[in-house]
């Protein structure tokens, strides 16, 4: 406890991730770089949906990183509730915005590619129910956020609401296999392998590690911001307790 404590000191945190931003960086920019020309003019078109399916290098990695996000989440508010963990409250609220802009984007894109497929926008499937309500959840956990004066009665409400909506994680998971929907079930996370072509798995797996890459910049910039104020608020504070 000790040691997880030390780790998490606001301070070595700025140490450390201060090091870690620049390599973050550039390795979304050259991933992304790399698994878009793959995607775009490398790997071949699909027999049945053909060009359009190359929305898929961006809307399968932004679903897997919304879900990834929000699980991170929710670990982050557990470890902040239990052992008062100094930064994971701050680690939860950064990664909120970055989570939520690849859930709209997810949503965004499954509409432009549902249109030509299936014939239509929207459908009240589970896959795409869950998925809006996994955009609401993130939403109403920055408004938590925002809706408190003290930090700590706000992170804690929030914290809250990360656990709870935790649930639907595995929902949107194996909403698939649970229920009919216009979704496809898995074939990347399988146990008897992915059950896609390489030329297609290649350049989705190296945008699914452009996107993380992307997401722990973004993320600690914004919790080095939060760090920031919150020290600035704690000084102000004293100045008007003095």
């Amino acid at each position: 406890m000790v040691s997880l404590h030390k780790f998490a000191n606001p301070a070595r945190f700025v140490r450390m991730s201060s090091a870690l931003l620049p390599w973050m960086v550039g390795m979304s920019a050259v991933l992304i770089t790399v698994g878009l020309y793959l995607g775009l003019f490398v790997a071949p078109p699909d027999y049945q949906q053909g060009e359009s399916m190359r929305i898929i290098f961006v809307h399968v990695p932004s679903a897997w990183m919304s879900m990834f996000i929000y699980s991170g989440m929710a670990i982050a508010s557990a470890t902040g509730l239990i052992w008062k963990h100094p930064v994971a409250d701050l680690l939860a609220k950064a990664s909120a915005p970055v989570g939520a802009g690849f859930t709209f984007a997810t949503l965004a894109s499954g509409s432009l590619w549902g249109q030509p497929m299936w014939g239509t926008w929207w459908v009240w499937d589970a896959r795409l129910t869950s998925y809006l309500i996994l955009f609401f959840l993130y939403i109403g956990y920055m408004a938590l956020w925002e809706a408190f004066d003290d930090p700590q009665r706000a992170g804690k409400a929030a914290a809250i609401l990360a656990l709870v909506g935790a649930v639907n994680v595995p929902i949107i998971k194996f909403s698939v296999d649970w229920w009919n929907t216009l979704h496809q079930p898995a074939s990347v996370m399988k146990m008897d392998g992915p059950a896609i072509d390489s030329s297609m798995l290649v350049p989705l797996l190296i945008m699914a590690l452009g996107f993380t890459a992307f997401y722990g910049a973004v993320v600690i910039v914004r919790t080095q911001r939060e760090i920031m104020a919150r020290k600035v608020r704690t000084l102000r504070m004293a100045q008007v307790q003095a």
